[in-house]
């Protein structure tokens, strides 16, 4: 199934970009705190970070990506980072959110490299526009 991974390809279009997780962990998209609400570049980065299911770190860059996993074991993985990060995840939270996170790369090819501008994923490069780099 296709899935959003951490990925260094496109870093360094913006300004503000950054990347701490590992190359290839599946990320999430956060919640955006009080200081970025209104700005993807505000001065926390939450608002265009996507956060490292494995490294609990965040990169503004992330790749699509199909992975061997199923929808469980998915929803496993985000609920089990959440448990490492102190969270108390509920069933329908995490469930809801694999499921949420699987709707929103399901239109775009593997490679599809993506960027967060708070509650939107944008296309940052297709998968012949990064051929080559790493």
């Amino acid at each position: 199934m296709k899935v959003l991974v951490a990925t260094s390809l496109t870093q360094g279009a913006r300004d503000n970009d950054y990347n701490w997780c590992i190359e290839g962990e599946l990320v999430s998209v956060g919640e955006v705190c009080p200081r970025d609400r209104e700005d993807p570049d505000g001065g926390c980065g939450c608002g265009r970070g996507f956060g490292g299911l494995s490294s609990h770190r965040a990169t503004t860059t992330a790749r699509v990506a199909e992975v061997a996993l199923s929808r469980d074991d998915y929803a496993e993985a985000i609920r089990s980072s959440l448990e490492q990060q102190g969270w108390d995840p509920c069933l329908c939270c995490y469930v809801d959110e694999a499921e949420e996170l699987l709707a929103l790369v399901s239109d775009w090819h593997a490679g599809t490299v993506v960027e967060r501008r708070l509650d939107e994923l944008v296309v940052r490069a297709l998968p012949h526009e990064h051929a080559g780099l790493g």
